[in-house]
């Protein structure tokens, strides 16, 4: 049995209408009341906006930030919401421009020089000397001599020079009578050879002199094999004669044990005087070394002993030196220069005589006036110096502290060690190396030049791998010379040295030589680098640039972050959403095998059977705004009758 229930429209009187839009009036204004109390009670603890649009609105209406405002104004206004979008991103490109360019800045790590000057009590540097007499040792006296009888035949036969020597007994002895494997025959194999500018040299003999201009002088490397060879030549004689004699001398010292071993010096036969702050020297003031080309040297205030301190500048205040200059002629072939040579150095650093020092001329005194600079660097990203080497990829072979010259000559005589199996003799030694000598090394020259060559164009890495200190100490020096002793006083000064020194002195003038080490003034200069671009700088020109272009603070940073974290919260709600809608729509279709059989089951009969109606409802629909307002027009007119 069905039932159909219908509703229907029906006309009903002015009045009836009234009271029913009085009724839905209130009824709207308790459903708004109840929605706004529920909106009230629905209000969490972080809300978002429910689209873009919305965000950007609220936004650009209640930002600090400049121009934001314009955005959505004049949204009426379609030209000027375009000119202000395209002006305001503008902004925003070339703000953010500047900031790149800060930030470049920032990560390039420039540094400010600070320059100061301190005036203090001066700690007095360490001073190396040297004879410029390479020493002729007693236990490879044979061997020199044996050398020396072969260099002069070498002049005879390169310039017909007949050069006077001193032999011992033993030199006349073996010029008679001499072993296969004699010095002769490792000079043999690395002759002095002379050939023509423009031809290479040969193992051949010397060729007889046409034009003595037209050639040039050098000798000759090579390997084991001899398939190899390496030409060492020079333009000047005087330069070749003295490297082939160096490096022959080289292979004799590297024969013999520990020169500390055969300290064969005498301090007093070189210096005479030496006094500091007007107090004369003793020997815990100085240390000996020898060095294969410049002889004994010694160096004052290493710091063996307590550092002197100077007070005052000037030359009285200083160290004064009195040496002896007359040359022995011991190795005349290695030594051409008279004199004697200086270093002024930090102590616990190496005196490299080579580099930094500088000669004394005899006959003269030599007053060295210096100037203490220190540089400190910053490290870590501001520069690729190193505080004491112990990051350095090259071992220190000196027992002293990390200099860039140690790093490179230790990295030198490493690669020495690994390319041609033993070490040169300037160097010190590695653990488990000894020294080169072609008695053992048959080739060790060959592979020495060419490894020079390597070093010097940086194949080797070693100027690369060594850094510079962060922290330097440098002396400025400046000298100044005049003749001591002078013409009137010469006779009595060297008659006081002779019964003094018990030496006689054969050259009145260029005998002895005077040298003043001081401090020219009493202040010392430090250079200092400090960060030019910090954190609270690069935080200032930061501001600095938003100000600018925005007219805004901190705060408005913190709205446009703010703006960011919701847009992100509305784009990962609103795809949360979406993911859901679509999960509910794929649950709610029936899988494609699924049919509705409903139709075709048998409806139950019985009396039990449950009893099935229809309703069919008409439902007018909603009144329209038109209807709203005849309520209104209605309402107005009751109140006219009234």
């Amino acid at each position: 049995m069905h039932q159909v229930v219908a509703v229907k429209a029906e006309k009903v009187p002015v009045g009836e209408r009234l009271r029913r839009c009085k009724q839905e009036a209130e009824k709207q204004q308790e459903v708004e009341e109840v929605a706004e109390k529920l909106e009230k009670e629905c209000q969490g603890l972080i809300e978002f906006h429910k689209s873009y649009h919305e965000l950007f609105q609220f936004f650009c209406n209640n930002t600090t930030i400049h121009g934001a405002i314009r955005l959505v104004c004049s949204k009426r206004n379609k030209m000027k919401t375009a000119f202000w979008s395209v002006l305001f991103f503008l902004t925003f490109g070339l703000m953010y421009w500047q900031f790149g360019i800060l930030y470049r800045q920032y990560f390039s790590f420039p540094v400010n020089l600070n320059l100061n000057l301190n005036s203090d009590r001066l700690t007095f540097p360490a001073v190396t000397l040297c004879t410029l007499n390479p020493y002729r040792y007693s236990a490879v006296q044979k061997e020199l001599d044996e050398l020396d009888r072969i260099t002069h035949q070498t002049l005879m036969d390169l310039y017909n020079y007949n050069m006077s020597l001193v032999q011992s007994n033993w030199a006349a002895q073996s010029s008679r009578k001499r072993s296969p494997r004699s010095l002769s025959h490792h000079v043999q194999r690395h002759p002095l050879r002379r050939h023509k500018r423009d031809e290479p040299a040969s193992l051949k003999g010397n060729s007889p002199p046409v034009d003595k201009s037209d050639w040039k002088i050098g000798f000759i490397l090579c390997n084991e094999t001899n398939e190899d060879c390496f030409h060492q030549t020079y333009s000047s004689g005087v330069d070749a004669v003295r490297e082939w004699y160096s490096f022959h001398y080289i292979n004799i010292l590297a024969r013999m044990p520990n020169t500390k071993a055969l300290d064969e010096s005498n301090f007093e036969n070189f210096i005479y005087a030496c006094r500091f702050n007007e107090v004369t020297c003793d020997k815990a003031n100085y240390t000996h070394f020898h060095h294969p080309i410049y002889g004994n040297c010694y160096t004052f205030n290493d710091g063996n002993s307590s550092l002197w301190t100077s007070s005052l500048p000037g030359i009285n205040n200083g160290l004064s030196l009195l040496v002896r200059t007359e040359q022995n002629d011991d190795i005349p072939l290695l030594s051409t220069v008279t004199g004697a040579r200086v270093m002024v150095h930090e102590q616990n650093e190496p005196a490299f005589m080579d580099d930094g020092g500088f000669n004394v001329r005899p006959g003269m005194e030599t007053s060295i006036s210096m100037r203490k600079e220190t540089t400190m660097r910053l490290g870590g990203s501001y520069s690729d110096c190193t505080e004491d080497g112990s990051d350095v990829l090259v071992q220190n072979l000196y027992s002293s502290r990390y200099t860039e010259q140690v790093c490179i000559r230790s990295c030198f005589q490493i690669s020495m060690v690994e390319r041609c199996g033993c070490a040169y003799y300037f160097y010190p030694l590695p653990s488990g190396a000894e020294y080169c000598d072609y008695t053992k090394h048959i080739a060790w020259g060959h592979c020495y030049y060419k490894l020079q060559v390597e070093f010097k164009s940086n194949v080797l890495g070693c100027f690369s791998k060594c850094r510079k200190p962060c922290e330097v100490t440098e002396y400025q020096l400046s000298a100044g010379h005049s003749h001591w002793p002078s013409t009137v006083s010469e006779d009595w000064v060297s008659h006081m040295l002779s019964r003094q020194n018990k030496y006689n002195i054969t050259s009145k003038r260029n005998g002895v030589a005077k040298v003043n080490i001081f401090f020219e003034e009493w202040k010392y200069k430090t250079n200092g680098e400090s960060p030019a671009f910090t954190v609270v700088t690069l935080l200032s020109q930061l501001g600095n640039q938003w100000s600018l272009w925005f007219g805004s603070s901190v705060l408005s940073v913190v709205e446009l972050a703010e703006l960011i974290l919701d847009f992100i919260a509305i784009t990962f709600i609103l795809s949360f959403r979406w993911l859901r809608s679509h999960q509910l729509l794929a649950s709610a279709v029936p899988p494609p095998g699924a049919h509705d059989n409903t139709a075709f089951q048998p409806e139950p009969s019985g009396p039990n059977a449950p009893h099935r109606f229809t309703v069919e409802a008409v439902v007018t629909t909603l009144p329209s705004y038109n209807s709203l307002e005849l309520c209104g027009q209605y309402r107005d007119a009751e109140i006219g009758l009234e």
